[in-house]
Order: C-alpha cells, then structure tokens, then sequence
C-alpha cells in the first residue's frame, strides 16, 4: 500500500483537489495508495475552500477533508509527498530534513522525458554540493553557478497555479492542472500494482 501525501499552502485549495481527485481514481481503479493532504501554513480543522469542495463534488467525491497542518507524523506516515510547488518543496524538505528522498512537486514526480530527468538529478546534486561549500565557508565558482542557472532553465515550471480568491472557472484551470498530472500519477501507480502481482 503506497501512501501519499499532498502539500500545498493552507491546505484548502490545491491540494484538497489532488487528494479527492486521487481519492477518486484509486477507489474506481482499485489501486492499492492511501492518500491524505496537509499544508505548510495550514489551521488544522478548517474547512477547504468552497470551490475546491463544489468541485471534488461534481467529480462525485462524496468523502470530507478538513485542513490540516504538516507535521512529523504525517512525513512519516507518508512514503511519497507530492507538493504543489517547489516553494513547497523547499519547505518540507527544511522543517523535515529526513523527508528529502521522498519529496517532489508532483508535476516533477510524473515526468517522463527522460532529458529533463537527467537535468533535475544534476541540479539536485549541484544544488547540494554548493550549499555544503556556503556551510563550509568555501567559494563557489562561477561556473558551478552557470550550471546551476543553465540548468534551472533546461527544466519547465513545476509550480501548479494557486486559485485562492478566484472564480469557480480559475479553481477549475486549476483542477484540471492538477488532473493532468494525476493521470501521470495513477498510471505510475497501475505499474506498481502490476509490478507488485507479477512479483508474487
């Protein structure tokens, strides 16, 4: 059983969305994933957004989700957490340092082009490599900067837009951002559970 944790802001809008959206798909498909969502700057018990709600109802979600704020024990209980931005990402991964091996925006986690794969490994361990020389109080060079910066743009924008405030029509973009993006997902999942059954 894979359980997955969603991530965004307050918890009341995206990722709400990508967890009754997902919700959805692995009860129709039978998949084997648990799935929950939590916030960066979330109130724990406040409800979520009344578009994001009037939507996950129309795609016949009939469950409740109520806000939540990340905290240990849900990075743990998680075995991926999927955020809705890099900041996201960035975030999670500074308030649980233990998290890093399993966090990824989701747009990041789905992709398939393999160059862009290459790319994000690069920058990740460049990433890496240059804040342990600025912890060290050693120079960066310019060049593993103008890696850094060539790299950054080698790879598209994995933040998934934020519809807080907007109309019904912008949360709707916005699910259906996040739809695109779950489809990637549960065919990931399909091949883990086929995977999973041939393996027995």
């Amino acid at each position: 059983m894979l359980r997955i944790l969603f991530v965004c802001t307050g918890n009341t809008c995206r990722s709400p969305l990508a967890e009754g959206l997902l919700r959805i798909r692995v009860h129709q498909e039978g998949l084997a994933a648990e799935v929950r969502s939590a916030g960066v700057s979330a109130m724990t018990g406040a409800p979520i957004s009344h578009n994001s709600a009037s939507l996950l109802q129309e795609a016949g979600f009939d469950g409740s989700i109520r806000s939540l704020a990340i905290q240990e024990s849900e990075v743990k209980w998680a075995d991926i957490i999927l955020t809705m931005t890099t900041g996201h990402k960035r975030t999670v991964i500074q308030r649980f340092p233990g998290a890093v091996e399993k966090t990824f925006t989701l747009k990041e986690y789905v992709e398939d082009d393999h160059h862009i794969l290459q790319a994000i490994e690069e920058r990740e361990k460049l990433v890496t490599e240059v804040q342990l020389k600025q912890a060290l109080s050693q120079t960066v060079t310019a060049e593993e900067r103008n890696r850094i910066y060539s790299l950054e743009h080698a790879i598209p924008d994995y933040d998934i837009s934020d519809p807080f405030g907007g109309s019904l029509e912008v949360y709707r973009q916005t699910a259906k951002e996040i739809s695109g993006s779950l489809d990637k997902l549960v065919k990931k999942l399909r091949e883990r559970n086929d995977g999973s059954q041939t393996g027995k």
